[in-house]
């Protein structure tokens, strides 16, 4: 997958924004999702498309690796709107 990191701000080891409320992302080829999409950190992807989709939310796409940086999966909530969920790997 091409992929460009974007950084707004100074990052920590784990690639996290050093500054609270800051925003880091990336650019990639639009695929099957066409629109740009906010991203949310989560402790365990698989555990929160478990509680999403007994909540009314629809997978868009299952949890996939990105390198060595972690994973993402895609999802549609209630509302139609589509959001992605981010996992750092365990280094």
């Amino acid at each position: 997958m091409k992929y460009c990191i974007v950084h707004t701000i100074e990052t920590d080891e784990k690639m996290m924004p050093v500054e609270k409320g800051a925003i880091n992302g990336g650019l990639m080829n639009r695929g099957e999702i066409k629109q740009p999409v906010i991203t949310i950190s989560v402790e365990s992807i698989d555990a929160t498309l478990s509680k999403l989709n007994h909540h009314g939310g629809k997978v868009i796409k299952d949890k996939m690796s990105i390198g060595d940086m972690g994973f993402v999966a895609y999802f549609q909530d209630c509302e139609g709107n589509v959001l992605g969920l981010w996992e750092n790997k365990v280094k």
